[in-house]
């Protein structure tokens, strides 16, 4: 019982002694702030969103440069769907925004 007194008397005196050889961690500083190439932080690129409700539906409208690309419509009940111009200028629409999304399809048994 005396040497457990001893050791832990001596582990109480090293304290400090291991407390100062510890090193400080090193003095940060935030980074700078990092310019965007020219041209990339253009405010005109940034998507212009507005929220209107028809009925009980509501519809988003992203527009860059005041050019409509896509629509968000959000019904009351249900999935959003997106409504996203195609190539001949109207507007289709899509459930996800992958239009290129193929289901597969394999014939299992034919009779």
């Amino acid at each position: 019982m005396r040497t457990r007194f001893l050791i832990l008397t001596a582990l109480l005196l090293a304290m400090p002694a291991i407390a100062e050889q510890t090193p400080a961690p090193p003095k940060t500083e935030p980074a700078p702030e990092i310019a965007p190439p020219p041209g990339v932080a253009d405010a005109d690129m940034e998507p212009q969103i507005t929220i209107s409700h028809r009925g009980r539906d509501k519809i988003e409208e992203y527009r860059v440069r005041g050019r409509l690309y896509m629509v968000k419509v959000t019904p009351r009940i249900g999935k959003p769907y997106y409504l996203v111009p195609s190539p001949n200028g109207q507007m289709a629409r899509h459930n996800d925004l992958s239009p290129n999304f193929v289901v597969p399809m394999w014939m299992i048994k034919e009779f």
